[in-house]
C-alpha cells in the first residue's frame, strides 16, 4: 500500500464542481462563532457536494482569511447564501420543499443512527451555536430534531465534527448504495 499522490486522486475542477450534480442537502449554520468551524464545514460540503451552506446571524461570510484556512478554498465552490434569521431561513426552505432537521439534544429527537430518509425529497440541516446549541425559536420551526449519540462524559461535539458526522450519515442514505 502507498500513499497517492495528489495528481493520482483525479479530483474534478471548481468549475465541474459548480456544474456537478448536488447531493439534496442543504446546511444552516446559525451564530457559528469560530470561523475556522465555519471553514471546515465549507471543506466538508465541498466534499460531499453539498447543495448550499446558508450562513445565519453572527456567522461570518466568506472571503475571509481565517475562514481560508480551513476551507481551503471550498469556500468558492461550494454555494453559500446569507439570512440574517435562521428561522427566516428554515421557513423558507420548507416552502422550497425541504425537510428541515435541527441537529440537537432535544426532547422527542430521533438519534442519527434511527433516522431513515426518503431519497426523493430534500432535505437541510441546522448546526448551532458552539455554546448554545441551536435556538429553541428554530427547533419549534423544524420539522425535528437528530441527534447524534454520545456515550462518554462529554455533552457535545464541536460543530465541525457535528457536521461531518451527520453528513456523512445523510450522504449514505442519499446517495449510498441502493438497497436490493
Amino acid at each position: 500500500m502507498r500513499k497517492l499522490k495528489i495528481t493520482e486522486l483525479n479530483r474534478i475542477s471548481a468549475e465541474e464542481f459548480k456544474e456537478a450534480e448536488k447531493l439534496p442537502l442543504v446546511i444552516v449554520l446559525d451564530d457559528i462563532r469560530s470561523l475556522h468551524n465555519i471553514g471546515s464545514v465549507f471543506r466538508t460540503s465541498d466534499a460531499f457536494r453539498i447543495e448550499c451552506i446558508y450562513l445565519c446571524g453572527i456567522t461570518a461570510t466568506p472571503p475571509h482569511p481565517e475562514m481560508h484556512k480551513t476551507a481551503l478554498g471550498a469556500e468558492f465552490t461550494v454555494d453559500w447564501k446569507y439570512v440574517n434569521n435562521a428561522v427566516e431561513a428554515v421557513d423558507n426552505l420548507q416552502r422550497e420543499g425541504y425537510i428541515v432537521y435541527s441537529v440537537e439534544q432535544a426532547q422527542g429527537s430521533v438519534m442519527l443512527n434511527e433516522v431513515e430518509l426518503d431519497r426523493t425529497k430534500k432535505y437541510a440541516i441546522v448546526m448551532g451555536n458552539e455554546v448554545k446549541g441551536v435556538q429553541q425559536e428554530v427547533i419549534d420551526h423544524s420539522d425535528g430534531c437528530i441527534e447524534i449519540p454520545q456515550y462518554g462524559t462529554k455533552h457535545s461535539l464541536n460543530v465541525s465534527v457535528t457536521a461531518g458526522i451527520v453528513i456523512w450519515e445523510l450522504f449514505n442514505q442519499l446517495k449510498g448504495k441502493k438497497e436490493s
